[in-house]
């Protein structure tokens, strides 16, 4: 397969790239450290490429072993929790929590997903609770989320010494995620549910499917597998809060999140409102094509070697504009997803499925998004604002996760600790609480 030149919509919210050998190299990492774990040094150092495997000995992963436990105490948890190209490499990170401290691990993989290296990175940058955050305002719940064959960890967070308080189901962007939408040091669902909290609204938000049964999405799948089934199980829930108003249930849905969130609402009568957040107005074929465009010109790569790049990345990306499968098989891989799921996206249209809504909607979008583009947000307001139900928004300064920022830039700004504008949740929280 040709590489391209950059997919941007699914490396967003838990900078993971949701192809198939990502996902295999999710459960080979977990599988090297519980070797590691089980003191089965031979049986890890296999998982070494062949001319790694002179540099490293089972004696020397020994050692290793010996020091890391040494100093930072019995294991916790060890697990895989994000992926990132780096040249010809995917770099897995793998998420460490032992007694004494926590520490994190890059493994590189190669072309023939074995390892070609082991890296122990710095501390990250940490996660920080917002100002707008008080606890004397909320409680919060472990609830878990149940469907056929499934069971989803959720977080019910909801105002104190208040009733008939209107929820809000938060629904992720792609690839595999926690009910924090974590990327890096930012918890941008965290954050909105300690903000809406605060605000007399409670929110229900839940591990993403993808993120604890990555097994099931090696396969032929969709959206719906990966997104609406456990959206809709998920407002059926927020209907038995104790406190909530089951007549005023809202659903948020974030980048892919939001561009699905229409047909959930159609599977879902009875939801009072949508939010569309960053979501896609458009094909994700033409979006991937505009994202591969904006990382070019922002790289200002004239060469010739740059353009071919780009070139070859654009056939790659238009292979997903199929509309049926004929011949392919649904589970083939066209640029990290299954036929399957561009031939389902494909025959879903957004904005006339939002257009038929009778329901309260609200679409938002920040200036400073480098995956969602203003473009997608004037397409959703061409089509729909002249709607009495529908409301729009639009924040120059926030970017993808709602914080805000100096310049549009790149995945880089998701290094720094950013938390949820205020005055967006501010913004949020009077609509919701608008009467219509």
């Amino acid at each position: 397969m040709k590489k391209v030149f950059l997919f941007a919509l699914f490396l967003s919210l838990s900078t993971t790239s949701f192809a198939q050998n990502v996902l295999r190299l999710f459960n080979k990492a977990n599988e090297f450290f519980t070797y590691m774990e089980q003191q089965k040094f031979d049986t890890a150092h296999q998982y070494f490429d062949v001319s790694e495997q002179s540099k490293v000995s089972p004696a020397n992963l020994q050692q290793l072993w010996t020091n890391i436990t040494t100093n930072l105490g019995g294991i916790k948890s060890l697990e895989a929790i994000q992926s990132k190209t780096q040249g010809e490499f995917y770099a897995v990170t793998v998420e460490g929590k032992f007694e004494k401290n926590d520490q994190n691990f890059i493994l590189l993989f190669n072309k023939a997903e074995k390892l070609a290296g082991l890296y122990m990175p710095k501390s990250a940058p940490v996660y920080a609770k917002p100002l707008y955050a008080d606890t004397n305002l909320y409680t919060e719940k472990e609830v878990y989320i149940q469907t056929p064959g499934h069971q989803l960890a959720a977080m019910v967070t909801t105002p104190k010494n208040a009733t008939n308080f209107p929820i809000v189901v938060l629904v992720h962007g792609p690839g595999p995620s926690d009910m924090d939408e974590t990327i890096s040091a930012n918890k941008p669902f965290k954050d909105l549910a300690y903000g809406l909290a605060a605000k007399g609204i409670a929110t229900l938000r839940y591990v993403k499917r993808t993120l604890v049964y990555q097994n099931e999405f090696t396969g032929a799948f969709t959206v719906k597998e990966e997104i609406t089934d456990d959206a809709v199980a998920a407002i059926a829930m927020a209907k038995t809060i104790n406190g909530a108003d089951p007549k005023n249930i809202y659903v948020f849905g974030h980048s892919l999140g939001g561009m699905v969130t229409p047909r959930i609402a159609t599977l879902t009568p009875d939801v009072k409102g949508i939010i569309l957040a960053a979501a896609p107005a458009r094909k994700l074929t033409d979006l991937v094509l505009d994202q591969n465009n904006y990382i070019y010109e922002l790289a200002k790569d004239t060469t010739e070697a740059g353009k071919k790049q780009l070139a070859d990345a654009a056939i790659e990306v238009e292979k997903s504009r199929i509309s049926k499968l004929g011949n392919i098989k649904p589970d083939s891989v066209i640029i990290g997803l299954p036929s399957a799921y561009w031939v389902d996206l494909n025959s879903y249209d957004q904005v006339a499925t939002a257009k038929k809504l009778n329901k309260r909607i609200y679409i938002v979008q920040g200036g400073n998004d480098f995956q969602i583009f203003e473009k997608d947000y004037n397409l959703w307001n061409t089509a729909l604002g002249k709607k009495s139900n529908v409301t729009f928004k639009f924040y120059p300064e926030l970017n993808h996760l709602f914080s805000v920022q100096t310049e549009k830039g790149n995945a880089r700004q998701y290094l720094t600790p950013a938390n949820v504008s205020e005055q967006f949740i501010a913004d949020l929280s009077v609509w919701i609480k608008t009467k219509q």
